[in-house]
Order: C-alpha cells, then sequence, then structure tokens
C-alpha cells in the first residue's frame, strides 16, 4: 500500500467514501471517530460495513479510541470485511498496539481472513502523554506507519499548533520530531498531519515540502483539492532520482569502494541508504 496521500472520508457518507475512492489517492480512510457524532456511531459504522463490502482490502478504517464503549464494536463489524488497515486514534503506547494486534489475530481467524492481512496504522501523538510512550520497534508485523496528529495534541496543552508565521509551537514540534525518531526506529514510514484549511494551497505546498524534507513519507489529507499538492511533495524530483540513481552505481552491491567521490562531494553508506529510500519513494509514486 503506498501512503503518500491518505484521504479522509466520513464513514457515514457512502456518497462522500465513493468519491474519495475515484479521487485517486493513495489511500482512502474511512472515519469512525471524528467525523461520526457520538448518537449516529451504529449507523457510521453500518455504512462503513456496506463501502467495504463493495471494495475489500482498499480502505483503512478509523476506529474509535481503545477507551470508548464503541472500540469493541467498530472492530467486531470491520476487520472481517477485510480492511486493508485499521488506523487507531489516540493512541498511548506500545500496550494500545500491542492490544489491537491481537484482537485483529482473532477476527482474523473467525472470518477465515489470513494471518496478518489486516494492517494498522496508529495515531500515536495526539496525548500529551503518548509522547513519553512512542517505542514500537517490534511491537507487532502489522505497524505499516506511524502517524502524527498536530490538532489533538495541541488541545492538551491549550494552544494553537501553528504560530502566525506557520511554524508549529514548541511542544507540538518537539511531539513531531519524537514521531519521527519513533518511526525510524521500528522501520515504518511516518505521516504528517493533516493541513486544515483547504483554501490555502500554497500553506499546504510549504508544510508538505518542509514535512517531506525532514524525513516524513506522506500526509494525511482532509480534502481532495490537497492531493495532489502532497503527492508533488513527496514525489522524487528527476535531479534527487540522478543523484540516488549514481550513489547506487557507486557504493551498490558488489561495489569494493566504501566511500566515493559524486560532484564534488564524498558520499558513502549513510549516502547510499538515503540513496534507496528515494528510489523506493519513487517506485511507490
Amino acid at each position: 500500500m503506498r501512503l503518500r496521500t491518505l484521504l479522509f472520508a466520513p464513514a457515514d457518507s457512502p456518497r462522500k467514501a465513493e468519491k474519495a475512492l475515484a479521487s485517486g489517492a493513495d489511500a482512502v480512510i474511512l472515519d469512525l471517530e471524528d467525523s461520526v457524532a457520538a448518537p449516529a456511531k451504529p449507523e457510521g459504522r453500518a455504512a462503513a460495513a456496506a463501502v467495504l463490502r463493495a471494495h475489500p482490502d482498499r480502505l483503512i478504517v478509523r476506529i474509535n479510541p481503545r477507551d470508548t464503549e464503541w472500540y469493541l464494536h467498530d472492530l467486531a463489524a470491520i476487520v472481517p470485511l477485510r480492511p486493508a488497515a485499521i488506523l487507531l486514534p489516540k493512541c498511548a503506547g506500545a500496550a494500545d498496539l500491542l492490544a489491537l494486534a491481537h484482537q485483529i489475530d482473532v477476527l482474523e481467524a473467525q472470518a477465515g481472513i489470513p494471518a496478518g492481512r489486516v494492517g494498522v496504522l496508529a495515531l500515536a501523538t495526539e496525548t500529551a502523554a503518548s509522547l513519553g510512550s512512542l517505542s514500537y520497534a517490534g511491537v507487532t508485523p502489522r505497524l505499516r506507519a506511524l502517524c502524527f496528529g498536530a490538532e489533538d495534541l495541541s488541545g492538551e496543552f491549550g494552544i494553537a499548533p501553528r504560530r502566525p508565521d506557520g511554524a508549529y509551537a514548541a511542544p507540538i514540534a518537539a511531539g513531531r520530531a519524537a514521531l519521527l525518531t519513533a518511526a525510524a526506529a521500528a522501520g515504518v514510514p511516518a505521516i504528517d498531519t493533516p493541513w486544515p484549511d483547504p483554501r490555502d494551497p500554497e500553506g499546504l505546498r510549504r508544510e508538505s515540502a518542509a514535512a517531506a524534507a525532514d524525513g516524513f513519507s506522506g500526509k494525511l489529507c482532509i480534502h481532495p483539492d490537497q492531493l495532489a499538492p502532497v503527492a508533488e511533495a513527496f514525489t522524487p524530483s528527476p535531479e534527487r532520482l540522478r543523484w540516488a540513481r549514481q550513489v547506487i552505481d557507486l557504493l551498490g552491491e558488489g561495489r569494493a569502494a566504501g566511500v566515493a567521490t559524486l560532484d564534488g562531494r564524498m558520499v558513502d553508506i549513510a549516502h547510499l541508504k538515503l540513496a534507496r529510500r528515494v528510489l523506493a519513494m519513487a517506485d511507490a509514486s
């Protein structure tokens, strides 16, 4: 599954879900959490199930948090219908992720789904407490990505996530950096927070470019118009691809040298790792 552009769609609106599926997004996230009001949770769950029946293995579903009354009902209704992945909001640490993985184990077995088919993405920075529990390496092979959530985190601190100049407030920036580190340690992609204003494409471009430069692999999106700018930001340029191929030619498998010179600059094994990641991003796009 490509994880460059991930588009949210309300789970209780089949029309919007179908529109999202036709949008060209790398992944569509049916949202049972924020997009569905508490009284409408059962109806939203049933609507999501209907969409999943029509599109098995294609959709990610954001369920409700583990500490809510809806969590287990969401899992029981959704997992047997073969989502590509579950997006877990308010993930507080490895214990939450491991519990979810075990619950999916049981539901897959009951439904006759091959073991390990359903992946997990975790929104891992939505609470202040979660920032002290970002160790996800080796927890479960189901983990597909760690996602950065700025809006909920900023609410914990009682601040706006971004300053007037667009920069993140200090605790939000710290959470963002910690998420990048946690994803690298776990060996999974890091996915950036949504840009909240679909009417501000320039702001989206700036933030997406910064996220790509910092090591994120993709971005959560809340409107189809955001897909093209995000995809552009996370697709390596021709110049970057040329550099990556040259590094691999100089230092790749079977080469005796561990250090070489490219365009007058030294490149070594660290650059080789980066070059391989650049090509992997290009292949995914």
